[in-house]
């Protein structure tokens, strides 16, 4: 749930996309899932061999499963608020794990 709580975030924000099949896309997120299904608005094919194909597209759908990178704006990306979401989320799963140990 970190990550899904993280992108909410970022959602009316530029982002760009890497899929597994090697396209580039960039655009605005308009929506995200818990599963990581994004949905971008404004959409601009960076990279692919027919890229032509896509241009009367202007938003798009991406499965989760389906995406290797994400590329996200720095500016909008607070660290430090991440760094101790991800710390508090590990010492709620530490002491789950001692309780069940004994």
């Amino acid at each position: 749930m970190l990550f899904y709580s993280f992108f909410k975030t970022l959602m009316g924000k530029r982002i760009t996309v890497e899929l597994k099949n090697d396209i580039v896309i960039e655009g605005l997120l308009h929506s995200v899932d818990q599963y990581l299904n994004l949905k971008i608005n404004d959409i601009r094919i960076i990279s692919h061999p027919k890229k032509e194909l896509f241009g009367t597209l202007k938003n798009i759908f991406i499965r989760g499963s389906v995406i290797r990178y994400m590329h996200l704006p720095k500016d909008d990306i607070d660290t430090d608020i991440l760094q101790d979401a991800t710390r508090r989320e590990h010492n709620t799963h530490r002491i789950v794990i001692d309780n069940k140990k004994k």
